[in-house]
């Protein structure tokens, strides 16, 4: 499966839990679980709310699309 966002590794980054991300960012656990192992995507308005919550650059969220995995 591909991957298409970063959340699980800045969440680890920041030794945060998806359950942490799901109460800040009002949404299921599992929606967040699932975001967290890129088999669903979340929708562009709440992953600018997600890099609010996580005081992160929104492109940080997110995979590289040309030379590799953003690091």
């Amino acid at each position: 499966m591909p991957r298409y966002n970063r959340i699980k590794i800045v969440l680890a980054e920041q030794d945060k839990s998806s359950s942490w991300l799901a109460e800040q960012v009002g949404r299921n656990k599992s929606t967040v679980s699932r975001w967290c192992s890129n088999s669903m995507q979340p929708n562009v308005e709440t992953l600018f709310k997600i890099a609010e919550v996580l005081e992160v650059d929104v492109r940080e969220l997110l995979v590289r699309t040309r030379g590799g995995e953003r690091r």
